[in-house]
Parts: C-alpha cells; sequence; structure tokens
C-alpha cells in the first residue's frame, strides 16, 4: 500500500530529481526529459513542498543537491534504473529495433567517418531515430543522457563500455606548391624551420613528437611555430591546402587529398606521436543492460567504418 505522503504523482517527481543529479542542469535533465526547462523546475519545487524541505541550491550558475536532496536521490535511483532497464528489455523483445539513440562525435571525426555510413543503417532500422551531435567539447555521455559517443583517442576510462571500430595513423602533410617552395623536410629538427599548423589544445605548448619507423625507441621532440591553429582538423586540412604550411592530420582528415596528390606524406621514416589517438571508439557509460537499437548501430558502425589508406 502507498505510504499516504507518497503518491503516484510523486514518484515521478523523485524520477526527475534523480535526472536532475546526473544531468547537473535544469537545461541538460530537460533535453533529456523531452520537457521545458520551466517544467522540471515546477516538478521540484511542488517536490520541495511536498517533502517540506529544500532539496535543490540554486545559484546564478549551477544546480546543486542538497543533503537531503543527495539522500533521496541515492536511495530511489537504483529503483528507477533497474525500472528503466525492465521497460528497455521488454520493448527488445519487439522483432525490429526501435526508439531514440542520441549520439555524439567530435565534428570532423563525425563527418567523414559516421555521417557516411548512418544512412545505410536508418535505412534498414526505419524505426530508429537518430540525435547526432557534432561537437568538438567532449560532453559528459552521463550528465547529458547520450546513448553512444564516437572518440578519437588512445584510450578508454575504465567505467566506459568501449567498441573498437578500427585503427587510426596520423599523417604529417603539406602540398607539392609549398614543398616547391619552401623545401621538403626530412627530418623532425628541420620543422622548426617551417610554418607548422597544428591541433590546438588548451595549456598545452606546440610540440610535435616522432619515433623513428623502424625503431619505436627512437624518439624526437621538436618545438615548433606557426601562423594558424585549430581544434578541428577539417580546418587545417583547409589551411594547408591553401598551401600556407604544414600539419599533423588524422589519416580521415588527409587520406582522400593524399590519394588525389594535393597532399603529400611527410618524413615517411618518422611516425606522429601524441597529437591524436591511434583508434576510433565507440563509446559508452557502463550499465547491465544494453539497448538493442545500441547493439545494432554498434555493430554496423564496426562493419562499415573501415581505413582507407593512402597508397
Amino acid at each position: 500500500m502507498t505510504s499516504p505522503a507518497i503518491s503516484e504523482t510523486a514518484w515521478s517527481h523523485i524520477y526527475w530529481l534523480c535526472v536532475l543529479h546526473d544531468t547537473g542542469s535544469y537545461t541538460a535533465a530537460a533535453r533529456r526529459l523531452g520537457v521545458s526547462k520551466a517544467a522540471v523546475s515546477q516538478r521540484i519545487s511542488e517536490l520541495e513542498q511536498r517533502s517540506g524541505i529544500t532539496l535543490v541550491q540554486r545559484t546564478t550558475r549551477s544546480v546543486r543537491l542538497t543533503e537531503a536532496g543527495l539522500a533521496m536521490v541515492r536511495t530511489t535511483q537504483p529503483a528507477f534504473t533497474r525500472i528503466e532497464e525492465g521497460f528497455d528489455s521488454v520493448r527488445d523483445l519487439a522483432s525490429v529495433p526501435q526508439g531514440i539513440l542520441r549520439m555524439t562525435a567530435p565534428v570532423a571525426l563525425g563527418r567523414q567517418e559516421i555521417l557516411p555510413v548512418l544512412g545505410q543503417f536508418l535505412k534498414q532500422y526505419p524505426k530508429v531515430r537518430i540525435e547526432l551531435e557534432l561537437s568538438d567539447h567532449l560532453s559528459s555521455l552521463a550528465q547529458e543522457g547520450f546513448d553512444l559517443a564516437i572518440r578519437h583517442t588512445h584510450a578508454v576510462p575504465d567505467n566506459y563500455v568501449a567498441w573498437r571500430l578500427r585503427t587510426t595513423r596520423t599523417w604529417l602533410v603539406a602540398t607539392p606548391h609549398y614543398l616547391a617552395q619552401q623545401g621538403h623536410p626530412r627530418h623532425p629538427e628541420s620543422l622548426a624551420q617551417h610554418n607548422c599548423l597544428f591541433y590546438l589544445r588548451s595549456g598545452s605548448s606546440p610540440v610535435w613528437s616522432f619515433t623513428r619507423h623502424t625503431d619505436a625507441n627512437e624518439r624526437r621532440s621538436v618545438a615548433i611555430r606557426g601562423g594558424f591553429s585549430a581544434n578541428n582538423s577539417e580546418a587545417l586540412r583547409e589551411l594547408v591546402l591553401q598551401h600556407l604550411g604544414i600539419a599533423m592530420l588524422p589519416d580521415f582528415s588527409a587520406n582522400d587529398w593524399i590519394a588525389r596528390g594535393e597532399l603529400v606524406r611527410l618524413m615517411p621514416d618518422w611516425d606522429p606521436v601524441g597529437v591524436f589517438g591511434d583508434g576510433i571508439y565507440a563509446i559508452r557509460p557502463f550499465s547491465a543492460y544494453l539497448p538493442r537499437a545500441v547493439r545494432v548501430l554498434v555493430d554496423h558502425l564496426r562493419l562499415h567504418v573501415a581505413p582507407a589508406m593512402p597508397q
């Protein structure tokens, strides 16, 4: 029998509090729940009135649960998680995968590796709706409600489930025109004399590192300088194609242009290290249940995201 203090409506209010705790903001909670920010705020206020205690501390910049709010989440969230997993598992008994699948990927990687293979998937599974957010800001999957993220990285955190889609390489490239005008670098140290266009990372100094192709233990690092940097490999490629300098690019941003002769791979005896990841992964926070729509999408990506190495 339900306690007089807890009505059926109040259970949904508590669930919304759990979502607010997970996402960290009213805006993100509203996005996950598919409602307005005002609706979330109203539900939380109603819950506080019913419980007779403040559950959320609100400031102009952040939302944080009080000790009472955290206690309510800790005691109820496991039950809501089991209910969600139970509902999803029953829904997955349907013969056709269905539902909304929220996915995030970096801009260049998403445009060049993921988007070209999604059309075939959506034709095969018309009851699955994909919401893809392309952003070079690395979102928190749990807080922002994403089902899947595509990442270009060396390693995946231990609390995530990861599927390797393919290995990647990094190429040092320039145009034939630039090389004819400025010379062809043969060794890492010679890059100090060139205009190097580099991937922008906050707080990091522009240093490129290499290992010798025939001996990974032989490593060289060189401080580079250049007139342009960006946190997007497509942007770097566009400036390189304008004959402005040399850049390191992931293979998916360079292969087609190398194959057409518009870009030239430099210093084949040296392998760039540390700028980009060595693999493309599909990742999601660990959970006991994996929705069927996620499973079939990952299988599709593993089959169709394949390297196209330049000759």
